[in-house]
C-alpha cells in the first residue's frame, strides 16, 4: 500500500496523481487530508464550497461532504470513472484519513511529485474550508 502525505499539497494536483495510481491497480492511503490546500482567492473559494454544500434538497441531494477527508475523496473521485467497473474497483482501493491513523504510524508517507511549490499567499486548507461550510473544526 502506498501512503501519500497530503500536507501542503495542492488538492487537485494530488488527486490526479492518486487517481492515476488507483487506475493502475495500486492501493493508496492518503494521510493528513485536512492539510491539503486549495489555491485561489479566499472569499471566492469559500463561496464556491458553501454554494456546493447548500445546493439541492437535504433529503434528495446532491450531497456534498463537509469533512476534509471526504472532500478530498470526492475530489479524487472526480478524476476516476467511478460509474464504470474499472473506476468502482479503483475507488475501493482508496483510503483517506485525517492526520495519521495508528495503523499507519510506522510507515513512511511520501509526497506526491509535482503537488507542491505553490505560493502560499492565496490558498486555504481543507480544514479551513470544512470549518467555513459547517463541518467540525480540525486542528
Amino acid at each position: 500500500m502506498d501512503v501519500i502525505d497530503a500536507s501542503g499539497c495542492v488538492a487537485g494536483r494530488l488527486a490526479s496523481v492518486v487517481a492515476k495510481e488507483l487506475l493502475k491497480g495500486k492501493s493508496v492511503a492518503v494521510v493528513n487530508a485536512e492539510k491539503a490546500i486549495i489555491t485561489g482567492d479566499r472569499k471566492f473559494v469559500m463561496d464556491t464550497f458553501q454554494q456546493k454544500v447548500r445546493r439541492g434538497d437535504p433529503y434528495h441531494g446532491p450531497f456534498f461532504p463537509k469533512a476534509p477527508d471526504r472532500m478530498l475523496k470526492r475530489i479524487i473521485r472526480g478524476m476516476v470513472p467511478y460509474k464504470r467497473a474499472k473506476g468502482a474497483d479503483a475507488m475501493k482501493n482508496l483510503k483517506v484519513y485525517i492526520s495519521v491513523p495508528e495503523a499507519l504510524k510506522g510507515t513512511e508517507a511520501r509526497k506526491a511529485p509535482g503537488t507542491g511549490n505553490v505560493q502560499m499567499r492565496k490558498c486555504l486548507t481543507l480544514a479551513e474550508i470544512s470549518k467555513g461550510v459547517g463541518g467540525r473544526p480540525y486542528a
